[in-house]
């Protein structure tokens, strides 16, 4: 690879925005698993969920193009990310001393990578689309090494974003509601279903992430009510 190429860092420097850009998402996720978390215990399960996240993005880009061709992936992906957003939910802000902090951390990073596999199927196509502009020879190395120096910035951001739940805990219903919207988004662009939603009238294009926001949060405030009557 020449790093003396100009081509090169333009390509470093674009794969890099890009994948900061689109992981706002996986942020608002990351700070949401983790603030129910004991506070010496919040900035492990960040890192380590967010490096761990990094990881499996870099592997979803490898294998981007032939993942999204798949039918009924997306929709898959749709379920788990409603799922994901009603749990999160329903968590709410309980008493979690009875549970010991290594159960706790452990859950928030499967959660942090569960959602990050989900909403990063679109994502990774755009930093396939960006290292496309690279010679041939640089476009797998460059993207290990723009997902990697995107963690510090995931992080702080994570980090920011839990610091604003504490004050505004509304902002988790935002966070709720975003992956709702997200998974209506998914469904519309699953290839089994791509064909019928182009021919539909084009209101489902906003039925449908206004209905994955109906359901996390009717679901998620449900449970969340049966628990504090439990």
């Amino acid at each position: 690879m020449d790093f003396t190429a100009q081509s090169t860092w333009i390509a470093l420097g674009m794969i890099m925005f890009t994948n900061i850009i689109l992981s706002g998402d996986n942020a608002v996720v990351i700070a949401m698993a983790s603030r129910n978390l004991p506070k010496e215990l919040q900035r492990k399960a960040i890192f380590w969920g967010s490096a761990a996240a990094i990881i499996l993005r870099v592997i979803l880009t490898l294998t981007a193009v032939q993942l999204l061709t798949l039918p009924y992936l997306k929709i898959i992906g749709a379920v788990l990310l409603v799922y994901i957003g009603v749990q999160l939910l329903a968590e709410g802000d309980e008493d979690e001393d009875g549970i010991e902090g290594s159960s706790n951390i452990f859950n928030a990073i499967k959660t942090i990578l569960i959602a990050d596999v989900v909403m990063s199927l679109d994502n990774v196509i755009a930093v396939v689309g960006v290292a496309n502009k690279a010679p041939e020879e640089a476009r797998i190395p460059l993207i290990l090494i723009g997902l990697a120096l995107s963690i510090p910035l995931i992080i702080f951001g994570s980090t920011i974003l839990l610091k604003i739940m504490d004050k505004f805990p509304f902002i988790v219903v935002l966070g709720a509601a975003l992956l709702g919207l997200l998974a209506g988004e998914m469904v519309l662009t699953d290839p089994s279903l791509v064909s019928f939603f182009e021919s539909a009238p084009s209101i489902l294009h906003w039925v449908m992430p206004a209905v994955g926001i109906a359901l996390v949060l009717i679901i998620g405030y449900t449970l969340k009510n049966k628990h504090k009557t439990k």
